[in-house]
């Protein structure tokens, strides 16, 4: 039976910040970055001072006219004020639509064109660049700069010193966040999320931090339009952790941030944690300090999880690897230590939540479901979304009362755990699982940092390879390496930044795969 109670009350994103500063404000926040909306405030702040830039643009935002239940679509360059913007238009009740900063022009007008005329806060750099030849003005009630001004545009700026007002807080039912989906097969979904579905989402992220016993530094690298930035933020701020937020993945600057910073808990998306790898020879030692490692997107490669544990100089450091969806939140998990993690089933993402989370394996066939026969992965929690929005009977397609179908095909192993195979999308004629295939390669080529597995134009599975320093690959180690995969068509080599990626860093397959086929057809 489903049985899970949903969460009594809400969690009001906008009083996150104002509430922990009331038990402590003064836990420090260090930033890699400047602030756009807040270019004098610096890289050290107290959460006490979050709190007020909080408020402060709350105000700014309700002297521009949003009221309550407004909806407010934010879509500038990367960075924590997005964050802090997000926070304020959620403390007046209003419901902010995070439209990530990679998402191109074209699809950020048809998500416009999809809400209610909503306020867009975006940059000059927008406006000037991918936005410059959409209607925003017939899209939005209003265009607000988030620094800067610009003629039609009302400038957040000029609206310092504004009335302060209280928190607003909505029914728990109702809209309170929409993010959208990776896009990884198309035009992304906007999902609504209201306060009761946050706070079912926000109690599984505060069981994993019940664990740590001692206070760490936390270092945080995600996306600033992911639903999971706003839990995380709700879950550490209350604790008096430590924070340190980065904008920059760039190796050596990460390096050079956690020298510094020592953080003992570390959360970033899996493909980050894959560039990160040559940190562990980092003279710098950036890693020695950290005790946890987490990761709650997708699976995370094992030789990446076995790397990183070895560089920790903790005793017995630990790795969380949670999958979840963007619909649902946190769905199944498992930890790995140094003892386990090279010996590790990348295709194994762990078991359901008790109490939490449940799943079940779905046939497609009408046949049992088994690791030959792998069905449908169908999940049933309590953070589940609203809706899609303006995509209603979109969303009840891959609804079954209570159940939710993400698309993703595995099975269950014998000791229950969910192993996941593929997204359905992604699945390839005669090949049982690419991601076990990306899996068994990466193991064996230390020089590989980064192996995607697509369709050809002719559905034959086509390797792209990214090695260390774009270094040309070895034609003989990867013959060798490939030797129980005959079907494999030769490996295309890349750069890393040429792959396409989503506001998480996955690696957009479709995408991937059009641009070979493209790049294909002109050499034929």
């Amino acid at each position: 039976m489903l049985s899970f109670p949903a969460s009594k009350q809400g969690l009001y994103l906008g009083a996150v910040a104002e509430n922990a500063a009331a038990k402590h404000g003064s836990t420090p926040l260090t930033l890699d970055h400047d602030l756009d909306i807040l270019p004098d405030a610096g890289r050290e702040l107290t959460v006490s001072e979050l709190a007020r830039h909080v408020e402060d643009f709350g105000s700014r935002l309700w002297a521009a006219g949003v009221r309550t239940g407004d909806q407010v679509a934010i879509h500038k360059a990367s960075n924590f004020d997005i964050y802090i913007l997000a926070s304020a238009v959620a403390r007046l009740g209003a419901v902010p639509v995070m439209l990530s900063p990679a998402l191109d022009g074209d699809s950020v007008a048809a998500l416009l064109g999809r809400l209610d005329r909503p306020y867009l806060i975006t940059d000059e750099a927008k406006l000037d660049g991918s936005l410059a030849d959409e209607p925003l003005t017939e899209l939005s009630s209003a265009i607000m700069l988030a620094s800067g001004s610009r003629d039609g545009a009302v400038s957040l700026a000029e609206l310092a010193g504004s009335p302060r007002r209280r928190p607003i807080y909505p029914h728990p039912d109702e809209p309170a966040l929409m993010t959208h989906t990776s896009g990884t097969t198309g035009l992304p979904k906007l999902v609504v999320h209201s306060a009761r579905t946050l706070r079912g989402r926000f109690r599984p992220q505060r069981r994993l931090m019940s664990l740590i016993r001692k206070r760490e530094t936390v270092a945080v690298h995600v996306s600033y339009v992911h639903s999971r930035m706003y839990l995380a933020m709700a879950v550490l701020l209350p604790r008096a952790m430590p924070l340190v937020i980065m904008n920059d993945g760039e190796p050596d600057k990460v390096a050079e941030l956690f020298a510094r910073t020592r953080p003992g808990f570390l959360e970033t998306h899996p493909n980050s944690f894959m560039e990160w790898e040559p940190l562990v020879e980092d003279p710098r030692r950036p890693l020695a300090n950290v005790k946890y490692f987490s990761t709650t997107f997708d699976a995370i490669h094992p030789g990446t999880m076995d790397r990183l544990l070895q560089a920790s100089q903790r005793r017995m450091p630990f790795f969380f690897q949670i999958y979840g969806q963007s619909e649902c939140g946190p769905l199944v998990g498992r930890g790995y230590t140094r003892r386990n993690a090279h010996k590790a089933n990348g295709r194994c993402l762990g078991y359901a939540m008790p109490g939490i989370s449940k799943f079940r394996i779905v046939s497609r066939d009408g046949k049992p479901p088994s690791k030959e026969n792998p069905g449908y992965v169908e999940v049933f929690t309590v953070g589940r979304a609203v809706t899609y929005y303006g995509e209603q009977e979109r969303f009840d397609r891959q609804t079954d009362g209570r159940w939710w179908r993400g698309m993703d095909v595995g099975y269950r192993g014998r000791l229950g755990c969910l192993h996941l195979l593929d997204r359905e999308v992604d699945q390839i004629p005669n090949v049982h699982s690419t991601l076990a295939v990306e899996d068994a390669v990466l193991s064996r080529l230390a020089e590989v940092t980064e192996l995607v597995l697509v369709a050809g134009p002719n559905q034959e599975p086509l390797p792209v390879v990214c090695t260390r320093q774009d270094l040309p690959l070895d034609p003989d180690r990867w013959q060798l390496a490939v030797a129980d995969f005959p079907q494999l068509a030769p490996p295309i080599q890349m750069s890393l930044s040429e792959l396409p990626r989503t506001a998480t860093m996955k690696v957009q397959r479709s995408e991937l795969a059009r641009q070979l086929h493209a790049r294909l057809r002109q050499n034929a």
